[in-house]
């Protein structure tokens, strides 16, 4: 029987986040984060914030975050301060996890970052969230030949969910099922992989 893992959700108390610490929480021990509800609170965009987070949980075995904010409007509307909302919430927050979760992390530990479908295949209204994914996908890829103590890090792109019905609209994409979202968050955690793009809605083409 595998050891149990101490596992950080950022982002637990999202659509996403709520089917991932459930299903996790039966074999391993779940800590929920979100913004204002959860085990602990965080705000990804302050620094400070997330230090005291991992003051608080002290170290752990994994880190999934599907938490990061983004601009969704048209590109007419689209100014600076827009733009920067990804750029803070999506990329920075996402990093900041890392660089500062860094120092907490057990050897052999992972990060699992969240980006989507966008950075592939862009929709109407969506720019600032394609911008941010692509660049989360760099950082992921350049962090996995520098983290030290075999700690690995990867991020699941899926596209829209199945427990998302708002989002359809916009996407002319065959849902992920919950099912499969939840694979390729075990393949990054419990595998073997680093500096990898994870894309359950292409195994499900």
């Amino acid at each position: 029987m595998k050891a149990k893992k101490k596992i950080i959700i950022v982002g637990a108390t999202g659509t996403m986040g709520k089917y991932l610490a459930a299903a996790f929480e039966k074999e391993h021990d779940v800590i929920r984060v979100g913004t204002t509800g959860g085990d602990f609170q965080v705000d990804i965009t302050s620094t400070g914030s997330i230090e005291r987070l991992f003051q608080k949980t002290g170290s752990f075995d994994a880190l999934i975050c599907t938490a990061g904010p983004t601009y969704v409007g048209p590109w007419k509307n689209m100014t600076d301060k827009e733009f920067r909302k990804g750029l803070e919430g999506k990329l920075m927050g996402q990093i900041n996890l890392v660089l500062i979760g860094q120092h907490y992390v057990n050897p052999k530990g992972s990060f699992t970052l969240i980006t989507g479908a966008l950075t592939y295949e862009p929709v109407i209204n969506f720019a600032n969230a394609s911008a941010a994914n692509g660049a989360v996908e760099g950082f992921v890829r350049a962090a996995a030949i520098e983290l030290e103590n075999d700690v690995r890090i990867n991020a699941v792109s899926p596209t829209v969910i199945e427990n998302s019905p708002q989002y359809f609209p916009f996407f002319q994409d065959i849902p992920v099922t919950m099912k499969q979202l939840e694979y390729g968050f075990r393949k990054s955690v419990f595998g073997a992989n680093t500096g990898q793009v994870i894309k359950p809605y292409w195994e499900s083409r």
